[in-house]
């Protein structure tokens, strides 16, 4: 029987890409489930292989940062960064987490690059008030 995949198909014809696609809503899915630890051994084994996934590294740093370990979520965020450089989400997380460990100046530096692409983001502007004060 002979099955023909259409143009528009949800199904990607890479069967590697399906296979990530899967591991990708099972990482999300232990961070819904707050299983965190095992979110971030899968996150791991998937940057591993795909050492440049936007979403993963997200994730990854989303993480960390909620586990204070806010170092080791600014480097996530910077790899991510490499991808998408105006990424207002990862800017501001890194932001925030330059701010727990007292780095205002970097801090201040996201907050500069959100406002050149959104110049009213409340968020930022909160923050950046927070941080001259």
């Amino acid at each position: 029987m002979t099955i023909l995949v259409g143009l528009f198909s949800k199904t990607p014809k890479d069967p590697l890409k399906k296979k990530h696609i899967e591991k990708l809503k099972e990482i999300k899915k232990l961070v819904k489930e707050k299983k965190y630890d095992s979110a971030l051994k899968s996150g791991k084994d998937f940057l591993y292989k795909m050492p440049y996934h936007h979403d993963v590294l997200f994730t990854m740093g989303g993480i960390y940062h909620l586990q204070k370990k806010y170092k080791t979520a600014i480097s996530y965020f910077d790899k991510a960064l490499e991808i998408a450089s105006y990424d207002v989400e990862i800017l501001l997380l890194k932001a925030y987490s330059h701010q727990k460990i007292d780095e205002n100046k970097r801090a201040i530096q996201c907050c500069e690059k959100i406002q050149e692409v959104d110049p009213k983001n409340k968020a930022v502007l909160a923050l950046l008030q927070e941080l001259n004060s």
